[in-house]
């Protein structure tokens, strides 16, 4: 017979393996102290093949993992906030969790995508907002640019970034104010001297190329990422394959007059029936942009998030993750997309309705997707030319920083069937 001392010290044992912690819950709520880094630690962990869920519209977008002691060291050493929970209360998360009442989801976290950046190697008078916080948030990357893309190094990627770029073969329209600058130089003599080391006459020949090269890449099943002149650029050198677009200041001869009735509307990805804009000295594209013509202010510049059923939007609810819903706007080359001229199955994720802007969008190409993001710094609201690069550790828990990193998340979601 088990006596009272021996049975309590069994009950005590029970009890003990009862509470046991299995799991780090990384709440993505206003609590998280840092929320840019709890990315970076999900990202981590995928890759130490520890098991991560991410809790979609629960606390913000939470991350649970599955309990390892160097993943609660790694929480502590990066600053992340976290709470250990016991088996009984990931049940009953999980529970609330898959409740059909209620907008939310649980989603595994399964492979980390290899990440590319497409960046030129040479230093521009300007920082891009992705390297800058997948750098915070010590997610690793490779920087790739026309040469290797040309060689079809894509190929061992999985998400791509395009940086603050112009596909056009414009030099991103700096001619008219900076064509005397050191940099602006450089830079018109380091694409040439590309071009013509692949075997193009013209830099606009070989940005095409590039794009092309970036299209089948995500028709493939690639993620394709873009902000600022790298979404509206990217979309006018497809509309423009075989169409002189460019001015003699930039390849030499005169664009062809009759460039806007050419353009071919069903090779781009997320926008028609816009219009060019052939004036070298404007620092625009098209009108695309609404850079030039919005009324808006800083204090007024605002876009608000969609609310998605996370049950069955699963994609744009995991872009859309955020502690906060009204976003402050920013600007860049291209800061906004006219909604007018956003093709009607692209997927609208945030806009200023008022002023007829969107903000944010995403879409499927191919086998692929990709997603658009307007404007340059959201922690800058007008980033000049030669302004210093964004310090993160003054802005750890920026919402608009963590839309960059929901991108770079969702791609490592395992697949779910498709619900009819």
């Amino acid at each position: 017979m088990i006596s009272k001392k021996y049975l309590f010290l069994l009950v005590l044992l029970v009890l003990t393996l009862g509470v046991k912690a299995s799991s780090i819950l990384i709440y993505m709520d206003e609590d998280q102290k840092n929320h840019l880094k709890a990315y970076g630690l999900a990202y981590w962990s995928i890759k130490q093949n520890t098991e991560v869920s991410w809790l979609l519209n629960y606390r913000g977008g939470s991350f649970l993992i599955k309990y390892a002691k160097p993943i609660e060291d790694e929480c502590k050493t990066r600053g992340v906030s976290y709470q250990v929970i016991t088996d009984a209360k990931v049940t009953a998360l999980l529970n609330e969790i898959s409740n059909p009442g209620v907008n939310m989801e649980m989603v595994k976290l399964e492979k980390a995508p290899k990440i590319a950046v497409y960046s030129p190697k040479s230093k521009l008078p300007w920082d891009d907002a992705v390297t800058l916080v997948l750098t915070y948030a010590e997610i690793p990357y490779d920087v790739l640019y026309d040469d290797e893309v040309l060689k079809d190094k894509l190929t061992g990627y999985d998400w791509l970034h395009l940086h603050h770029e112009d596909f056009t073969g414009q030099y991103g329209r700096f001619w008219s104010a900076f064509r005397n600058a050191s940099w602006y130089r450089d830079d018109v003599a380091n694409q040439e001297a590309a071009a013509k080391r692949n075997g193009f006459k013209k830099v606009s020949e070989m940005k095409l190329a590039v794009a092309k090269r970036i299209s089948e890449f995500c028709a493939g099943g690639g993620f394709l990422f873009a902000m600022c002149s790298g979404t509206d650029s990217f979309d006018i050198a497809l509309s423009a394959e075989g169409v002189d677009i460019c001015e003699r200041m930039f390849d030499g001869d005169p664009a062809d007059p009759n460039a806007q009735s050419k353009l071919n509307f069903k090779k781009t990805f997320a926008f028609r029936d816009f219009k060019l804009d052939l004036n070298p000295a404007n620092y625009e594209f098209s009108d695309i942009d609404v850079t030039q013509t919005r009324t808006l202010v800083q204090s007024n510049d605002f876009f608000t998030l969609f609310d998605f059923s996370a049950k069955w939007d699963i994609v744009p609810t995991m872009l859309t993750q955020n502690h906060e819903k009204v976003i402050k706007g920013f600007m860049g080359q291209t800061t906004a997309f006219r909604k007018s001229l956003v093709k009607p199955e692209i997927t609208v994720l945030g806009e200023n309705k008022g002023a007829e802007e969107v903000r944010y969008l995403h879409g499927d190409f191919g086998k692929g997707q990709f997603t658009f993001y307007g404007g340059h710094d959201p922690e800058d609201y007008q980033h000049a030319v030669g302004d210093p690069p964004t310090d993160l550790s003054l802005h750890p828990n920026s919402p608009g920083y963590r839309l960059i990193l929901n991108n770079i998340l969702f791609p490592a979601a395992k697949k779910k069937p498709q619900k009819t």
